[in-house]
């Protein structure tokens, strides 16, 4: 019997991870699911046919009140369910629903969407990050990181021995999906699926395609809400790029979205292993990324797309203009991004090795 905890029920890479995750695990385990707000990942189970729960206290910020809160709501729901294992997700379930696990004598396993130490990270949350983070370490029988940068780091940091950290990297359905050629269509579409905050730096783009409006017929599609949205609206304005520029909110039908599309681009200062450059990549797309976190463990620079350093405004104008202007080289880089994907990053390939490490961890008991 597995039950996972993740923070947000919003559908974001932590939460496709894990939807894909319990949707290939149902079959062969008790599987259930804690999250601490209802959103679309909530409804997703539920349509199949996976047992929720609510933790209403578990939320994003700190908030020493709540978490107090959140601590005892999950431990009542873990008393009552008594799973053999428990599986958490992102660092507010990871760090509670540890120490939850660890007091009532059940074994739990992290999965560590990116580090929240990671450069990009301001100097003091990355202190406070990282001290908490080792603590944790101790409540868990295993640490899945989704790149080996994460892997790394986190052996560089002495947040956990070797022993009990290993590499999963991320992998989606494969299902209905193919190389899409779109090299045809005007305008040419760019795409970014990101949450709107300091982490994903989508003004980056917007004020990189301020300097490219004049040479060539493009598009800009931004999908994901958040709290640096309106900012992001009112700088397309000022740099009178808002006629190129159309801001989709949270959207379901990324996919569909994405076929449409014939440019992927992600300026994150900071990833674990993005979910939406998979995405892209089963698409058809070639990928323009920050070098950061395990990108590079996606896209290979000059092949299947490029990685640019984080926050630089001029490659990333450099590289787009590449794009923009050669729909051989959009198509090349996409195919051979598509093949990538298929070989390596497969949620069959992704499921299978994380229930290996599940009936490990258990078998050791």
């Amino acid at each position: 019997k597995l039950l996972h905890i993740i923070t947000l029920g919003e559908l974001g890479g932590a939460q496709t991870h894990l939807l894909d995750l319990c949707n290939y695990q149902k079959d062969a385990f008790e599987v259930g699911v804690v999250m601490g707000t209802i959103g679309p990942l909530w409804d997703e189970l539920k349509d199949r046919g996976i047992p929720v729960y609510k933790c209403s206290s578990l939320q994003r910020s700190l908030s020493p009140v709540l978490d107090f809160k959140a601590f005892i709501e999950l431990n009542s729901i873990v008393k009552e369910l008594t799973p053999d294992l428990v599986c958490t997700h992102s660092s507010k379930a990871g760090f509670l629903g540890r120490f939850v696990a660890y007091k009532n004598g059940i074994p739990a396993v992290f999965t560590a969407h990116g580090w929240s130490f990671t450069d990009g990270v301001s100097p003091v949350n990355r202190k406070i990050y990282l001290q908490l983070e080792r603590m944790a370490a101790k409540w868990c029988e295993g640490i899945i990181c989704v790149s080996e940068y994460d892997r790394q780091l986190a052996l560089e940091k002495r947040v956990a021995s070797s022993n009990k950290l290993v590499t999963i990297h991320n992998g989606i359905p494969t299902s209905g999906c193919s190389a899409t050629s779109t090299c045809d269509r005007a305008p040419i579409r760019i795409i970014m699926v990101a949450r709107f905050s300091e982490q994903k730096d989508q003004q980056l783009l917007v004020r990189a395609a301020s300097q490219l409006k004049t040479m060539t017929d493009f598009e800009i599609d931004f999908v994901g809400d958040g709290p640096l949205l309106s900012a992001t609206e009112e700088l397309a304005r000022k740099l009178q790029i808002s006629d190129k520029v159309r801001f989709l909110g949270a959207r379901t039908d990324v996919s569909e979205l994405l076929e449409k599309a014939h440019i992927f681009v992600l300026t994150s200062n900071w990833e674990g292993f993005p979910i939406t450059i998979l995405e892209a990549m089963r698409a058809g797309l070639p990928v323009i990324t920050s070098d950061v976190g395990g990108c590079k463990e996606a896209v290979i620079d000059g092949i299947t797309g490029y990685l640019i350093p984080r926050g630089d405004l001029e490659c990333l104008k450099e590289r787009l203009g590449r794009l923009l202007n050669d729909s051989q080289l959009r198509t090349s880089m996409g195919d051979t991004g598509f093949d990538r994907f298929s070989k390596y990053f497969t949620v069959e390939q992704m499921a299978e090795k994380t229930m290996a490490v599940y009936e490990s961890i258990i078998s050791d008991l």
